[in-house]
């Protein structure tokens, strides 16, 4: 360490919302160079190409081969795929100096796809499942939580190419189980949840996630069966439809002094011509109806009107990941000004619709049946309609799955009660069927001779994220705490004494044994620092076994401390001992 590129801080820098990002700072791991940008030092690069390792390694064994591409590629294959447009502005774009567009590469489907174009002919050389391990580079609008979100990350992102759905099915499962290793083996608790594929498009998705109060995925889970899902795959359990025979006609009411849902039902609870005949009205019987526009990635902009239970917001991502590759933004006072008809605070489902006074496409939470009555704006300042009815009052222009997810909520699978949590996500796996082949005109020869389109699979690992999220999920409020197979090394050896002292020569005595003996040593040998600073060091920087040569080399029968980092046990071993003792600590 007296030589090494290094320096530990005391202070986390004060961008820093994370402890991953807080403790690789400060232990020497990571540099920022640009927001959402990092540049390694020795020691964090000597963990990055572990955990690449272990990657690689259960790749290969799952029997897939590596390729590698440039970052830097053509627009073509995006402009035919339409992702040079659908990726709006997460996309870094740039020309050359002869005028032709280029981008950094967010992903690389269409790049594996021209691959075996190019080199596979007939039914015969498939199927084949290909990977890299590559850096990617996505414009993040904030780039936040150090390695977590950043705009250059790396990623393994494999493909498979089958014949058939069933050999996507076979492929698919492949992956899935090598990412069940890979995360074991990199001792980072996880849980396998539905998802949606987003901007990849495809059918069958599933995330990876590192259960963690960081993650800025939020999933359910079933607190009775094994379903469990990213918010934005939730599909709301639809009710029966209601006879609406019989229900009590609408009525407009004032309802002065309501600027908010608690207000309004507090306000129609207390009047006894609003009053539910049978019981009080909550905020769950109010519709309330939010206006947004969706931004398109050729520049087009569309009014979209949202109905939802007043009990709910509208989760911006559920949103977004049903109308993507758009983007939502709230109406604003301007937007207010081109349309009149829509009072703001007491929008009703009477101004939206079709054939409606505003001409904005209304959509509404599947539990809006026929039948159902709802408190909800008459589309009049200090106004609201009571038992409003679904079917019977309006129709909206169809559903959508936008309104936030509760915890209590009932179970798709078996209508028992979820609860939320939130995770890192650390892996994503999608049956892409045929959507990249057909556009890139990717075909062999079948075996009866006719041309056979293949269906592909994209199976993606963040290399840098799951770093991050092992450092989340390992350490405490010293520093660090690596698993061995991650960590920098396998023994922190301390010298904690003075130039000249016996605790000297036995330190560089006992480091060169151990790397004789096959263990990989990060050796303390500063002398211009306290014996203080190196042992805060040592627990900062998070090696699993530190070794501490101190006074006990002077004693009459010579022993070594050996601390666990992780439990924070010790033991004084001795001397003719340690290099044995330390053997077996390290490799079983």
């Amino acid at each position: 360490m007296s030589t090494m590129f290094l320096k530990t801080l005391r202070e986390a820098p004060a961008d820093a919302e994370v402890a991953s990002h807080r403790l690789l700072v400060r232990a020497g791991y990571i540099r920022r160079a640009a927001p959402g940008g990092f540049s390694w030092l020795p020691l964090g690069w000597e963990v990055f190409r572990n955990v690449e390792n272990i990657v690689r390694d259960e790749m290969n064994r799952a029997g897939t081969q590596e390729v590698h591409f440039p970052a830097l590629l053509p627009r073509e294959p995006y402009e035919t795929t339409g992702r040079w447009t659908e990726y709006g502005d997460n996309l870094f774009r740039l020309v050359d100096r002869k005028g032709a567009d280029f981008l950094l590469a967010p992903t690389h489907e269409e790049m594996f796809t021209l691959m075996v174009k190019d080199i596979a002919a007939s039914y015969k050389d498939l199927p084949v499942s290909l990977y890299q391990i590559q850096t990617k580079y996505r414009d993040e609008a904030r780039p936040r939580a150090g390695l977590l979100r950043t705009r250059e990350f790396v990623m393994k992102d494999s493909y498979s190419f089958d014949l058939d759905d069933a050999g996507l099915d076979a492929s698919y499962a492949m992956h899935r189980e090598a990412y069940i290793r890979l995360f074991e083996r990199l001792r980072l608790p996880f849980v396998i949840v539905s998802a949606m594929s987003g901007a990849m498009g495809g059918s069958k998705s599933e995330e990876f996630l590192a259960p963690m109060a960081v993650g800025e995925d939020t999933y359910i889970r079933c607190t009775s069966c094994d379903y469990a899902a990213n918010v934005e795959a939730v599909t709301t359990p639809v009710p029966d439809d209601i006879p609406v025979d019989g229900l009590r006609a609408a009525e407009i009411h004032d309802t002065p002094g309501t600027p908010t849902i608690a207000t309004l039902v507090e306000f129609v609870n207390q009047d006894e011509s609003m009053r539910h005949p049978d019981r009080d009205w909550t905020a769950a019987d109010t519709l309330k109806n939010l206006v947004v526009n969706l931004k398109h990635p050729d520049g087009t902009i569309e009014p979209l009107a949202i109905g939802i239970p007043g009990d709910r917001d509208v989760d911006m991502k559920r949103l977004e990941a049903v109308v993507a590759p758009a983007e939502a933004e709230p109406f604003g006072e301007d937007d207010f000004a081109k349309y009149p008809s829509l009072k703001k605070g007491y929008i009703g489902p009477g101004a939206l619709g079709t054939n409606n006074s505003s001409g904005i496409r209304y959509l509404v939470d599947p539990r809006v049946v026929s039948g159902t009555q709802w408190v909800t704006g008459a589309d009049e300042y200090n106004r609201h309609v009571i038992d409003l009815t679904a079917g019977r009052d309006f129709t909206p222009d169809g559903v959508i799955e936008a309104a936030e997810i509760l915890d209590g909520d009932v179970c798709p699978a078996c209508g028992e009660r979820v609860e939320i949590a939130r995770g890192i996500e650390i892996g994503h796996i999608f049956q892409l069927g045929r959507k990249y082949a057909e556009a890139l005109d990717l075909w062999v020869q079948g075996e009866d001779g006719k041309p056979l389109t293949p269906t592909m699979g994209s199976y993606g690992v963040g290399v840098s994220r799951c770093l991050a999220a092992v450092a989340e999920a390992h350490c405490d409020e010293l520093g660090l705490v690596w698993p061995r197979e991650i960590a920098p090394a396998d023994v922190h050896l301390v010298m904690a004494g003075k130039p000249g002292s016996p605790q000297e020569s036995a330190a560089e005595k006992l480091a060169g044994e151990l790397e004789a003996a096959g263990l990989r040593v990060l050796f303390d040998d500063r002398v211009k620092v306290s014996p203080g600073v190196r042992f805060k060091d040592a627990e900062l920087i998070g090696v699993p076994t530190i070794a501490v040569v101190g006074r006990g080399i002077e004693a009459e029968e010579p022993t070594i401390e050996v601390k666990d980092r992780a439990s924070g046990d010790s033991d004084d071993v001795a001397l003719a001992d340690i290099v044995a003792h330390l053997v077996a600590v390290c490799t079983t």
